[in-house]
């Protein structure tokens, strides 16, 4: 498995953007553009069914090293040997969310604020997703944080950091000199017109 602080685009396979029948084709695109972990969510869809697609992508991102992380269901990253689970601030804790998948699983953990980050730190997080910065079709209830917090975020913060919310090619620039080390791109990943293309083309500003 590739490890999370040599990770820096972060991959979101979303159900609202991609149906369960092209899931492990754009999974592939992904890996294939160069993203290095991969997670699942599904908001819409049922546990058995996201449990079903974890199960194909599972054999392609070991093959590829690729971290598999599921978003909400411990007990499905678990179930399908995934290496991780993802939780936001409504959900369970991370120790929790680490008992339910079995103690081994890596545990990332949704923050809004420089506040929320200190606490995830505070409650074992591996990792933790950072914004959303920018306005973001994926979570149209969540209010902006912006650019001004990144610096101090990577400051206080010493697990890895992926911001995220309305990232795309167009403005990543900008959120790398903000400070930003590492990204989470959904939407204009997986709707852009050659993801692989795409994903290198990202991959390719973070590692400059």
């Amino acid at each position: 498995m590739g490890s999370l602080s040599d990770g820096r685009l972060y991959g979101i396979l979303d159900l609202n953007y991609v149906s369960s029948a092209e899931a492990l084709r754009v999974a592939g695109e992904m890996i294939d553009g160069g993203v290095d972990v991969l997670q699942l969510r599904g908001k819409k869809n049922s546990a058995t069914e996201i449990e079903a697609i974890a199960t194909t992508l599972r054999p392609v991102t070991a093959k590829h090293s690729v971290p598999l992380i599921i978003n909400d269901y411990p007990q499905i990253a678990q179930a399908v040997g995934a290496d991780g689970v993802h939780v936001g601030q409504d959900d369970v804790s991370v120790n929790e969310a680490r008992e339910q998948g079995g103690g081994h699983l890596l545990v990332g953990k949704s923050t809004h604020s420089l506040a929320q980050a200190r606490a995830a730190i505070d409650e074992g997080a591996d990792y933790i997703g950072f914004g959303p910065l920018f306005a973001t079709p994926t979570k149209p209830d969540y209010k902006p944080i912006g650019l001004a917090d990144i610096a101090e975020a990577h400051r206080i913060v010493k697990v890895p950091i992926f911001c995220i919310g309305g990232i795309k090619l167009e403005n990543l620039a900008q959120v790398i000199a903000a400070g930003a080390r590492r990204v989470v791109i959904v939407s204009g990943l997986l709707l852009a017109p050659n993801v692989a293309d795409y994903a290198r083309a990202c991959k390719e500003q973070l590692q400059k």
